[in-house]
């Protein structure tokens, strides 16, 4: 249940090009664009593709129940995200176009196609990396250094645009190395995956990486030096997560920073949160950050991103491997952000104002957000978001503007997020790395559950309370698996597959082998008809608990017990 979105303006050009993709009809200008750059320019078949499938789920049972998977995503949220769209619990307040549920593809049975692929050609298509050739190069870069004609929106001979430049090789901190044992600057790190859609039993596995600007980088002296970086990020996620952050120990006189704010430069083994300007209390970063953010070029904010901050995010099949679980190989997509510019707190509280003005004067109107698929599309509060995704044959392209369109909507206003971020501030902080590793160095099989707190509700599981919630594991209440490895038939929980999700939340994530190989070749399927923009879901039969359409406007979903937590309230 998403909100229309307020319209930012980034430029003549990319304007006409979002209005000519968001338009009903096709201009004979647009005719023309078409043949010469037919991934670029397609009229929109959705208009409303920032609407999430998972947005028109019903919400009550024929018997009576109230299934509540809304909350994950709509929260109370704390400052500086100004959203507080936990009301969106309550109705479906979608815009009149909205209430027809354009992804069709929930709707077709696959049932035909998905037999007719073996499961050792399934696995072989998994564990063939499109990422990568054979002798280590990126492939998309290598295509983009001559970019076809049909990505190149503005005709200039030259991707514009970010170029997968993650070589995918980590060491034993989860930073990315290159082939001569050099940094990117891209570093992994373990999160509590998100409610329902992402977990891997649901159809996909996933991860990501973030990048802080070069100058968090470099020491004072402009070198690059990991123990600046390492410090500077346990300082952003201080700042993300508002709360005192673990690290190795280190000797603050060689930064000039009061780490701990112990009042004295000593050896500090915590980043200390404390930050309130109208108290006079202030953090820093280190080395020449510091330097930047004293002479005004970069910001501090508790809450916020600094400028410049890039997140990377594969999204995969299922790996099979003698029953045990894990990423593929292949990439379904490639998901790229990165912060342009910095927005305060009265901007970001003036744009959630602004947002809900145009919902009361605009009520029909429908979100627009500008862009392309070379320099991205903007969230309207200083992000670009961009995307890869296969082709028909499995190599990665581009997104059209309509299939990144499909990304906004949970990045541009949402109560869940930190910043426009998912996954940073549920990222781990177990003792021994941090949290800094990737899937492929530690698996999430072992790890325990953990808590959230919850208004009204005190601290609670946080799985446990969205199978509650939900009585279902995700949103369509669709994976029969789960339901039978977790509910009684009175829809109560099993105390068993509980107490076992406790020690180790795999035992909830993780779908059987056979499941894993279904939903990868219910997703190939839809690879192969290239119909992203009716719908990326990997169900194999129609979905039942979904609406085709919504009705009355503004119809209420039935759920009376509202969940209410910020993004901010995980206990790990």
């Amino acid at each position: 249940m998403k909100r229309p979105g307020v319209l930012v303006m980034i430029g003549a050009a990319v304007m006409a090009f979002a209005v000519a993709c968001g338009g009903g009809g096709s201009s004979s200008a647009e005719n023309e664009t078409a043949g010469k750059y037919p991934l670029l320019s397609k009229a929109m078949q959705n208009r409303a593709a920032y609407i999430p499938s998972q947005c028109y789920t019903i919400t009550e049972g024929e018997a009576g129940q109230k299934f509540n998977p809304c909350y994950s995503c709509h929260k109370n949220s704390a400052e500086p995200n100004y959203n507080n769209d936990d009301d969106l619990q309550e109705a479906y307040t979608f815009a009149e176009y909205a209430n027809t549920n354009r992804w069709t593809n929930l709707f077709k049975d696959r049932t035909a196609a998905v037999a007719a692929q073996s499961d050792s050609d399934i696995l072989a298509y998994v564990r063939q990396d499109n990422y990568k050739s054979a002798d280590g190069r990126i492939i998309l870069a290598e295509k983009l250094k001559s970019v076809p004609a049909e990505w190149d929106f503005d005709g200039d001979k030259k991707w514009d645009g970010y170029t997968p430049d993650c070589n995918f090789s980590f060491d034993s901190e989860g930073f990315d190395r290159t082939s001569s044992n050099g940094y990117t600057g891209w570093r992994a790190y373990g999160y509590a995956p998100f409610l329902g859609t992402f977990w891997p039993t649901n159809g996909s596995t996933d991860d990501v990486l973030i990048r802080l600007a070069e100058i968090f980088r470099q020491d004072e002296n402009g070198n690059f030096s990991t123990a600046v970086y390492k410090i500077n990020l346990a300082i952003v996620e201080s700042l993300i997560k508002k709360k005192d952050i673990a690290i190795n120990a280190v000797n603050e006189t060689l930064y000039g920073v009061d780490l701990d704010k112990n009042g004295s430069l000593g050896t500090a083994a915590i980043i200390k949160y404390d930050w309130l300007p109208s108290a006079g209390k202030y953090m820093s970063y280190v080395g020449r950050a510091k330097a930047e953010l004293a002479a005004g070029r970069v910001h501090l904010a508790g809450g916020l991103f600094p400028e410049g901050t890039e997140f990377l995010h594969s999204v995969r099949y299922i790996d099979v491997n003698g029953g045990e679980i894990s990423m593929s190989a292949r990439m379904k997509e490639l998901r790229y952000a990165k912060k342009m510019g910095w927005y305060t707190y009265s901007d970001l509280e003036n744009a959630a104002y602004a947002e809900l003005k145009e919902e009361y004067d605009f009520p029909t109107r429908l979100s627009v957000y500008y862009g392309d698929i070379e320099s991205g599309l903007s969230n309207t509060t200083g992000w670009i978001y961009q995307g890869f995704i296969e082709d028909a044959a499995g190599d990665l392209r581009p997104q059209t503007y309509e299939e990144t369109v499909f990304c906004m909507g949970c990045h541009t206003r949402l109560g869940a997020t930190s910043d426009s971020i998912f996954t940073f501030g549920r990222k781990y902080e177990d003792a021994s790395k941090r949290g800094w590793y990737h899937w492929t160095q530690k698996s999430i099989k072992g790890t325990p559950e953990h808590q959230a707190a919850y208004d009204g509700k005190g601290v609670q599981y946080e799985y446990e309370m969205y199978l509650k919630q939900n009585l279902a594991g995700d949103e369509f209440r669709e994976n029969e698996e789960l339901k039978a490895k977790f509910f009684n038939a009175d829809g109560s929980l099993k105390t068993d597959a509980v107490n076992a999700m406790r020690s180790d939340i795999s035992v909830l994530l993780f779908p059987s082998s056979s499941r894993a190989l279904m939903l990868n070749k219910a997703y190939r399927v839809i690879v192969k008809e290239q119909s992203y923009i009716y719908g990326r879901d990997a169900n194999v039969k129609a979905v039942t608990n979904v609406h085709k359409t919504v009705s009355p406007q503004d119809k209420p979903t039935g759920i009376t017990d509202f969940i209410l937590s910020t993004a901010s309230s995980l206990i790990f």
